[in-house]
């Protein structure tokens, strides 16, 4: 496939460091491990949204996380 044989998708908006934009929902890449780390380290907008990452070729989900909200720190 041209344009990436894994999407990173979410039915919201995705957020992460590791994307070369933000606010997008679904994202090609060509490598199975980079499309799994960049959705494990990934959030949604609003958080505890759904991310997977489906193989295109065959429709199939390979990795699936929701997103958790951080508990605050206490201020000290």
């Amino acid at each position: 496939m041209t344009s990436g044989d894994y999407r990173i998708e979410s039915s919201h908006p995705i957020a992460s460091l590791l994307l070369p934009t933000s606010g997008e929902q679904q994202y090609f890449v060509r490598d199975r491990a980079l499309a799994v780390t960049v959705a494990a380290k990934s959030t949604t907008l609003p958080t505890g949204q759904e991310i997977r990452v489906v193989h295109v070729p065959t429709g199939e989900v390979v990795f699936r996380k929701r997103s958790v909200r951080r508990p605050e720190q206490p201020d000290e």
